[in-house]
């Protein structure tokens, strides 16, 4: 018989709540079956922590003494440049910003130390942070210049806002080329010298509901490390992407839009990162709780590693030129081994993300959970699915003379 939300909720508050991890349901399932699971396990916790360049807060600042309209002019949050587009005192600040003296160049020792995503870590952890803007004066707003330290204890709101993370599988990304190569996926060492993936496979959120059957609009989730919410699908949301027989897409599919108050949230699960070679990041921490409603999602979140296949892509060629298709594709479990073979040659692995501190968000999920801190939410609108007909689309390309 199928549950529902508010009965578990139910089960929540009267501390009767069965809650396992993915991994832990993978065990339950092989042993018990998916039916006897649905009946026992209440809710799966699922979580990842890896890089998602998708992402950045927005803050009011409050008005100074005189007036300043930042909106319409330049705004810095230690030198990283903001996007100051909206009204007087509201900025956006993208993990993926870069100092306007970067030296953007994959071979020099400064490139990349430091930018939007190290500034958010270093704000959600309170230190204090230097604000400097520049405009045009009004009547109303007659200030032009402002340089003053802010602090996340002294702002109105600080919000994380990420358009687009957790990503539903991903590339493999190798490099066929006779050079090193830099990029978003890492270090890619010639004639297929590595192999780098990221994803926590059988813990990763979206591979756990793959037809985002629990999921959707006003989902409540752990965001880094503290709570947020599913806002919409994400950036490049792609539910008709290829799949294998058990629903798992077998290449980047589903996305989702998240946003939390970043004030209660910890530098712990919100890490500035540099890519060598490429740029800043955001590495976060996410964890999505998954109701098990009936024995179909029960089936579904004890999917494994060996059952997740992700394409081999080239990074030197095909992907930058956007050349479809792969080099084969990989499980998971080869993945996590340490090596791949890939055009018979045996390649060396590695992860962009930690397995080991995704499984400590579904732990934690779980935890707050069973003590009663962490309710349920019933999704006010679905996430569009793969009946939606909805297609990750490539620019059209009409170039301007």
């Amino acid at each position: 018989m199928a549950k529902t939300i508010k009965e578990i909720n139910e089960k929540i508050r009267k501390g009767e709540v069965v809650v396992v991890t993915a991994e832990e349901m993978i065990d339950i399932v092989e042993e018990k079956g998916a039916k006897k699971a649905s009946q026992e396990v209440d809710v799966v916790t699922t979580g990842t922590f890896g890089p998602m360049c998708s992402s950045g807060m927005y803050i009011n600042l409050g008005h100074a003494k005189p007036r300043i309209k930042i909106g319409g002019g330049k705004c810095y949050l230690n030198n990283v440049p903001t996007y100051a587009g909206w009204a007087a005192v509201d900025i956006y600040l993208g993990c993926t910003a870069l100092p306007d003296d970067d030296p953007r160049n994959a071979v020099h020792p400064g490139a990349f130390k430091y930018g939007g995503g190290h500034v958010i870590q270093e704000f959600v952890a309170g230190k204090d942070i230097i604000l400097e803007a520049e405009t045009y004066g009004t009547d109303c707003y007659p200030r032009k210049k402002l340089k003053v330290w802010i602090n996340i204890k002294d702002v109105n709101e600080a919000v994380l806002f990420n358009p687009r993370n957790c990503y539903q599988n991903y590339n493999i990304a190798v490099n066929l080329s006779d050079k090193t190569i830099y990029t978003y996926m890492g270090i890619l060492k010639p004639h297929l010298g590595n192999a780098n993936y990221c994803s926590a496979g059988q813990l990763s959120p979206l591979l756990n509901d793959p037809y985002y059957e629990t999921l959707g609009i006003g989902t409540k989730i752990f965001l880094g490390g503290g709570i947020g919410y599913v806002a919409w699908q994400g950036t490049q949301h792609n539910p008709t992407a290829k799949r294998k027989e058990n629903g798992v897409p077998c290449g980047g599919a589903g996305t989702l839009a998240v946003i939390g108050d970043l004030k209660k949230m910890s530098p712990e699960w919100l890490r500035g990162t540099t890519m060598t070679g490429y740029g800043v990041t955001l590495t976060v921490g996410i964890g999505v709780p998954i109701p098990v409603l009936d024995e179909e999602i029960a089936r579904y979140t004890a999917v494994k590693d060996s059952e997740i296949y992700a394409p081999i892509v080239d990074y030197s060629e095909a992907y930058p030129q956007v050349i479809p298709g792969a080099l084969g594709e990989a499980n998971y479990q080869e993945l996590k081994s340490g090596k791949i073979t890939v055009k018979g040659k045996e390649v060396p692995t590695a992860s962009l993300s930690s397995y080991a501190r995704a499984r400590e968000v579904a732990e934690i999920l779980k935890m707050w959970i069973k003590k009663g801190d962490f309710l349920l939410t019933e999704p006010v609108a679905p996430l569009p699915g793969p009946e939606s007909g909805l297609t990750f689309k490539n620019m059209r390309m009409r170039e301007v003379k």
